[in-house]
């Protein structure tokens, strides 16, 4: 018994999914696995199961973006009762590797995928066991005796000599639940089935939020097919004055999915590696955020997009950011979505891709595994000036999202309200909440609403939230820092009241969320020591060094890393 590997998967989720998959892969058969999921089900996960969706909500992927699996989605529809096609309008024969997918019914393809692994690992004599309605309450390492000590439930306590952390979303709740009509997120979704007459405050205009305007829409009127194939929306009789109002710090809606070429994965223009590491090598430590701007966007669009490059050549990385944002936020954000729908609609019928928002999509997947090795610098441009806009173009809402949110504005129940960077939302004893904002005249403003909803997304958890607290009590786990390149500019976020630290040898260091982890997903204790026994995949607690949720394209990427150290 002492020369198998005991390996625990902590979730059995999409990450928990292609762990398990890499493993069985790996050929190796003196390993035995144990996963543990806190629900009754493998696969889903929250975004693809009832925590994270109704029957209205689909997928951001489609066949050809999906990593694979076991069997290709397109394969696997073929084999779906027809009951089951029907309840979601899937026509097998009309199914292409380029649509999209309603999430729930995506949730069964994975969990179908879980059960084809399970299959494999039975026929390479792989042992394995699952544990269902088993949630991981603590973990303990005992580096003396090389073994990790897993909490189940509270109570049982069992011993393995590795363990992968793959517990995915949290939703952390503040007020929900103690005010009413206050919601610190829109899931599980079923909540929102609400019958309202009044307006609604969203915050955010991201995919989170489309998610909760298509499940309020439905219960508080109907949409309807045009004769020229458009879309309507009329309210039901009992919500005569309901409304959705969003509120953006940047006023904009996010970017229409169009035609995608390339996968992620599969893209072989990227910067390789060996020339990432050797990069690092030669400029003292960290990676340069324009060298993979320059080497990993601009030199890709040069290739296949010659005339847009020529405008953007010249250009660094704010001044690229600049104009785009420029053009967005010169029209009203409901026309360009009009206008992007349309050249979307293109790029579909004729399959080609809209290159540079296709490139900008390559370069967060390209920067989010080696991010850790920025310069605090770096990562506050980063934050500050290319995720504003990396999250508003790649965060593409599929067609049929987009129609909804005309066909609501059209009607008067849609609007969006720019409030700035200083806004502030304050949850009322009464219910609801008030929010405090500055208007594009200078005029402050304070506005009540008795429904308010979080859609900002998935927050990236604090160092102090990680769940695990064993490990956080014992110093096995540390928080994630970046180092300042300039000691000046770290004495100026100091002063600035940024979280900076700084060491015995007066270097500083930015202090970003989550916790800090290795280039193989290894924790990292206080000393720079990685460990050998817990590796995790949760990405609300490493987000500080990971710092894009690229969803099954960041699971595959993981588990790949994982996997080559894992097994040594």
């Amino acid at each position: 018994m002492k020369n198998i590997k005991h390996i625990a998967i902590l979730g059995g989720g999409p990450s928990g999914l292609f762990m398990f998959k890499r493993l069985i892969e790996s050929g190796r058969t003196d390993i035995n696995i144990k996963i543990f999921e806190r629900k009754n089900k493998l696969g889903a996960g929250m975004p693809y199961s009832a925590e994270g969706a109704n029957d209205e909500h689909i997928t951001n992927v489609s066949s050809n973006e999906i990593p694979m699996l076991v069997t290709s989605l397109a394969d696997w529809i073929n084999s779906v009762p027809k009951d089951t096609l029907d309840k979601f309008h899937i026509d097998p024969t009309r199914f292409n590797e380029y649509k999209v997918l309603p999430r729930l019914l995506f949730g069964q393809y994975l969990t179908a995928q879980f059960e084809l692994l399970q299959k494999q690992a039975r026929e390479n004599g792989v042992e394995y066991q699952i544990y269902y309605n088993a949630e991981a309450t603590d973990i303990t390492d005992y580096p003396e005796q090389g073994m990790v000590v897993i909490e189940i439930n509270g109570e049982e306590k069992l011993e393995f000599d590795q363990v992968i952390i793959c517990t995915g979303h949290h939703w952390p709740q503040r007020y929900e639940g103690r005010v009413p009509g206050y919601f610190d997120s829109p899931y599980p979704p079923v909540k929102l089935g609400l019958k309202l007459d009044h307006p609604v405050a969203i915050k955010g205009s991201s995919l989170t939020a489309v998610d909760a305007i298509r499940t309020l829409a439905r219960h508080n009127g109907s949409f309807n097919k045009q004769s020229d194939g458009s879309l309507s929306y009329q309210l039901y009789e009992h919500s005569p004055n309901f409304k959705l109002i969003l509120h953006t710090r940047n006023g904009m809606l996010p970017a229409v999915r169009f035609h995608l070429e390339d996968s992620h994965l599969s893209n072989d223009e990227l910067l390789s590696k060996e020339e990432i590491a050797k990069h690092i090598a030669e400029n003292d430590g960290f990676l340069s955020l324009d060298y993979v701007f320059e080497h990993d966007f601009k030199l890709p669009i040069k290739e296949k997009q010659p005339g847009f490059y020529e405008q953007i050549k010249d250009m660094n990385l704010e001044e690229f950011v600049a104009a785009m944002m420029n053009l967005r936020e010169r029209m009203d954000p409901f026309q360009l979505l009009k206008a992007e729908y349309a050249e979307a609609e293109k790029s579909i019928r004729r399959k080609e891709s809209v290159y540079w928002k296709e490139m900008l999509g390559v370069l967060s997947f390209a920067l989010n595994y080696p991010a850790k090795h920025l310069s605090a610098e770096d990562m506050q441009r980063l934050q500050k000036t290319l995720t504003p806009l990396i999250s508003i173009v790649i965060a593409y809402i599929p067609q049929s999202s987009s129609e909804e949110l005309m066909a609501m504005h059209q009607a008067g129940v849609l609007d969006l309200i720019s409030v700035g960077d200083d806004s502030r939302v304050e949850a009322s004893d009464e219910g609801g909440a008030t929010y405090n904002y500055t208007d594009e005249t200078g005029k402050n403003l304070s506005v009540y609403f008795n429904t308010y909803v979080d859609c900002v997304g998935q927050p990236h958890m604090a160092f102090e939230d990680f769940p695990f607290k064993s490990l956080l009590n014992k110093g096995t786990v540390s928080p994630a820092m970046l180092k300042f390149r300039s000691v000046q500019e770290g004495q100026k976020a100091m002063e600035e009241g940024k979280d900076v630290r700084q060491d015995s040898k007066g270097n500083y260091y930015l202090k970003v969320s989550g916790i800090a982890i290795n280039d193989y997903f290894q924790v990292v204790d206080a000393y720079g020591a990685f460990n050998d026994r817990i590796y995790i995949m949760a990405v609300p607690y490493i987000g500080g060094y990971n710092p894009d949720y690229s969803g099954l394209d960041f699971s595959e990427a993981a588990s790949a890393a994982i996997v080559k150290r894992l097994l040594i």
